[in-house]
């Protein structure tokens, strides 16, 4: 999950958007909590109006529920759908981890290095204890994810594995917990064979890890 810088040409929907989606990512907005639009509109100081269409705008990523006359609610956790997003994520990740390597150049090298540099340095911290570094985590992980497919010239592809990839974060913060040693080794992993553009490598890789995501959250006993 992303942090964006504002761009000057955003509305006020879009930021409250972005806000909104955030907090249901993070878990602020738990599963299946209410979204009463009173006390919405007063959190993020928006109007009733645009709030609804911007709940209407998140029911078509599935983080939120419209119930007809009754409101909106925050979309369930459940087993099926972490085992479909793990599954998505997987297809839609590794095709474009083909396409990349194909395409990439120095430039795109580069991001992947400071990227994953990033990485390892929050990484370091929270096997250290820092419980503080989880959010810096959490954003370098889509960040250095982001930069090995970024060559692959599909801005849709992009999107849509970018939608894919904070849905299925979406149960890692439920679960509360950091997977340790095994994920920061996946990372160094996929690193080295993102730089020697060995997509057979990759590919396994990013299935190893988002299967161990899976047991993961599983694990937690926190999702059905």
């Amino acid at each position: 999950m992303l942090k964006q810088i504002h761009d000057p040409a955003e509305t006020v929907s879009d930021v409250v958007f972005r806000q909104i989606r955030e907090d249901i990512i993070s878990g602020v907005l738990p599963p299946g909590a209410k979204i009463k639009l009173e006390q919405a509109k007063e959190r993020y100081s928006i109007g009733i109006s645009s709030l609804r269409e911007i709940l209407s705008r998140l029911t078509t990523e599935n983080l939120v529920l419209a119930e007809g006359q009754r409101g909106f609610e925050v979309s369930p956790a459940s087993r099926r759908e972490l085992l479909e997003l793990a599954d998505l994520r997987i297809v839609l990740e590794t095709h474009a981890i083909g396409l990349a390597f194909a395409a990439g150049n120095l430039e795109w090298e580069g991001r992947i290095v400071a990227a994953h540099h990033r990485l390892a340095a929050a990484e370091r911290k929270l096997l250290a204890g820092d419980t503080s570094r989880t959010v810096d985590w959490v954003r370098y992980d889509w960040e250095f994810h982001q930069a090995i497919v970024s060559a692959c010239n599909s801005e849709t592809l992009m999107a849509t594995l970018s939608s894919v990839f904070d849905r299925f974060l979406r149960y890692h913060m439920l679960a509360e917990s950091f997977r340790g040693k095994p994920v920061v080794d996946d990372h160094r992993l996929l690193f080295e064979l993102s730089i020697q553009r060995d997509v057979a490598g990759a590919t396994e890789v990013v299935k190893r890890h988002v299967h161990s995501g899976v047991e993961h959250v599983l694990k937690s006993g926190r999702i059905l």
